[in-house]
């Protein structure tokens, strides 16, 4: 396949065609304006790292998603760092992906939901979030060519967002799947034309119609710039479709029964409490089919993986590229009695893998460091060498972790929030419940609730791995857990925590949900630097105040 780039404002150019002498020292000079200087340590004339992102869909850490992945763990984690400590902001799929493109909280881009609606690649999101994603700087002010294929958001390419002829900004090529994730049967915004695939193997598994596109890029791109390239695959989202090769694989794995499997979500909210305990063997023989297939999809993850960095090699492009690996959010098999889905404030739904390697990154290494996935953007331009002060991002730059910086000053927490979903009627499969729930199963086990809203303070120390969360819900429900004596997160000590912390707590996550930019860096609970003044955590009544969600935007 050829590939043929995105002019801006015209028409498509070949992209083996150099620009002319004039176009190149304006470029230069745009460069040099836009602050794009490169990371340190670069040498006079020698070219700026390219930067490769693989993400999948609803890859967990927890629970062994990684364990399929030989070669991916061999290509990238032990030929770099891994880190054990990383969260996504919000446990559903459009959110996490809009926090990874924006380096902002939820409730800075204003993505809250997979709907349009939601802002999940709405008019408002293109025309004011798009502009100042990272692609959109690495292209614009640091001279990237910028290659996407897979899963955007999940309403892309809806026909009230512009359909499949929306390109959005900082992309010169483009080959973006129809709304959510498939493996056949699917369209394909190719530059902003649609092309649609059926379901002949050899041709049409999307895994593999993405590592295809991707060798084709690294093929016929310039020579002449760095790359950006991002990689989103369906797996191993649902409907959990193997390639036909691994179909067969795994028929003795079943999902882990660790400690919070199939047990009641005692001291927990509602919402948790309501799933029926014990599963029904139905319940539990297709969560364990379920788990089987995510596996046996991550096997052509995997191929990919091990084209790309080979073909990287080939070229002579991989001692000079970073290549990043993780997902967008975790995922549960079971736990507290719930079936299958994510979206909860839980380990298995928030932690994910990251994977990088790349210049400057010793081998076999691996950081405790707290990050989240808005700091790939950060990281990402500070490899392109453009200065963070001139972005509105949340999060911070990786690269001195990856590097190895001394004396390095870090974050202690990070923000995590969610706004539920649920029908104003009554589901059909649970009529037992209230309208106001959704995600629901034949055995009525609803996975998520209007008020399902929740937000949490993830924090970790030399002292603490605390989660301090609260609802917005009547009750105002609050789940904390001390998660270096309670990992699997069974036992809820709010109520026997220490006031005083717990009031901490509570302050740090207001904080939090009012940051923007700056801000969102300030020292947590547990850090030297933090400051707090008890008396702005009291009403007239003596009462500890708390923060309330909006129930239209985090």
């Amino acid at each position: 396949m050829r590939l043929l780039p995105l002019a801006p404002g015209g028409p498509r150019w070949d992209s083996r065609r150099h620009l002319p002498s004039c176009g190149r020292a304006l470029l230069l000079l745009l460069l040099l304006l836009g602050g794009c200087l490169g990371v340190s340590g670069m040498t006079a004339g020698s070219r700026r790292p390219n930067v490769v992102l693989l993400l999948t869909d609803d890859q967990d850490e927890v629970l062994g998603g990684m364990t399929p992945l030989k070669k991916t763990k061999a290509l990238i984690g032990e030929m770099g760092m891994t880190f054990s400590s990383a969260y996504v902001p919000s446990a559903l799929c459009c959110p996490s992906r809009a926090s990874i493109l924006t380096g902002k909280y939820p409730h800075n881009h204003h993505v809250v939901n997979n709907t349009l609606e939601g802002n999940c690649s709405s008019k408002a999101w293109q025309k004011i979030q798009e502009p100042n994603t990272f692609p959109a700087i690495l292209r614009s002010m640091c001279g990237y060519q910028t290659f996407f294929a897979g899963k955007y958001l999940n309403e892309y390419g809806a026909p009230d967002a512009g359909g499949l002829e929306h390109v959005p900004l900082g992309w010169s090529y483009w080959y973006a799947l129809e709304k959510n994730s498939k493996y056949y049967n699917y369209t394909l915004s190719i530059n902003g034309k649609a092309r649609k695939h059926g379901e002949n193997y050899s041709v049409d598994y999307l895994t593999d119609v993405l590592a295809n596109v991707s060798l084709d890029f690294l093929d016929y791109k310039s020579n002449s710039e760095p790359f950006f390239m991002m990689i989103s695959t369906p797996a191993p989202h649902s409907p959990w479709t193997a390639a036909p090769q691994y179909q067969k694989t795994f028929q003795n794995v079943f999902a882990p029964r660790n400690k919070n499997f199939n047990i009641h979500g005692t001291n927990k909210h509602w919402l948790i409490r309501q799933a029926k305990t014990p599963m029904t063997n139905s319940s539990i023989q297709f969560l364990d089919n379920a788990f089987r297939k995510r596996w046996q999809t991550l096997l052509s993850v995997d191929d990919l993986v091990e084209k790309l960095v080979k073909r990287l090699e080939f070229t002579g492009e991989l001692n000079n590229t970073y290549i990043f690996y993780t997902s967008d959010n975790g995922y549960h098999t079971g736990q507290f009695s719930l079936p299958i889905d994510k979206r909860q404030l839980y380990e298995f739904d928030i932690k994910v893998p990251l994977l990088v390697r790349g210049p400057g990154i010793k081998p076999n290494q691996t950081s405790k460091m707290l990050v989240a996935n808005i700091d790939l953007g950060p990281t990402i331009l500070d490899i392109a060498g453009y200065s963070l002060n001139k972005t509105q991002m949340d999060g911070m730059s990786l690269l001195p972790i990856l590097t190895g910086a001394s004396n390095l000053t870090w974050r202690s927490d990070v923000l995590v929030e969610y706004q539920g979903e649920g029908r104003n009627v009554t589901d059909p499969t649970c009529p037992s419940l209230s309208p106001g729930v959704s995600q629901c199963f034949p055995d009525c086990v609803c996975e998520d609730a209007y008020n399902n809203t929740y937000a949490c303070v993830r924090t970790m120390s030399a002292l603490w791995n605390l989660q301090y969360c609260e609802f917005d819900d009547q009750e105002v429900f609050v789940e904390v857990y001390n998660l270096t004596a309670d990992p699997d997160q069974i036992t809820n000590i709010a109520k026997s925590i220490d006031p005083e912390l717990l009031g901490k707590m509570n302050y740090r996550l207001m904080m939090l949900q009012s940051c923007s930019g700056p801000t969102c860096r300030t020292p947590g609970v547990f850090d030297p630097g933090y400051r707090f003044d008890p008396r702005l955590m009291f009403s007239h009544h003596g009462s500890i105040r708390t923060r309330r969600f909006s129930k239209h935007l985090l």
